[in-house]
């Protein structure tokens, strides 16, 4: 549906990049390796590409006795977590018994502060009109 709304991943992905602050050490590494003719967001898109969004991240796990256990678990932040109440909310009062990325765009438009807030307005879409047609095609 973003897609047809001229949304694609490709845009989401610079939109949130140029919407995330960096941080403090990134510029200054960035700015050594482009020196010398590397391009970390190049290498950084083709790695993504290859082995998905995130690949690069470290993953946070438990330490234990100096080993590190698991690394499934992702801290939601305060405004996430708020965007995932406001999903259940919308599958609620559409008498849905699931969550679907339907009901979380629905989350993302009316919690309207956090970055895929922000990736949306960047890409100019207008939320009203959005949220009638994910409703509409949630059925």
């Amino acid at each position: 549906m973003l897609g047809r709304h001229g949304l694609d991943h490709a845009g989401a992905y610079r939109s949130v990049v140029r919407l995330t602050p960096s941080k403090p050490g990134d510029a200054l590494d960035a700015e050594a390796l482009e020196s010398i003719g590397i391009d970390l967001s190049a290498i950084r898109e083709k790695v993504e590409a290859a082995f998905g969004p995130g690949a690069l991240d470290r993953r946070p796990g438990i330490e234990r006795r100096g080993r590190v256990l698991g690394g499934l678990h992702i801290r939601f932040s305060p405004r996430a977590k708020k965007t995932l109440e406001l999903s259940l909310r919308e599958a609620v009062n559409l008498k849905h018994n699931y969550i679907g990325d339907g009901h979380i765009l629905l989350g993302i438009l009316r919690e309207g502060e956090g970055l895929g807030s922000k990736v949306l307005a960047d890409a100019g879409l207008d939320f009203t009109s959005l949220r009638q047609e994910i409703v509409v095609e949630l059925g």
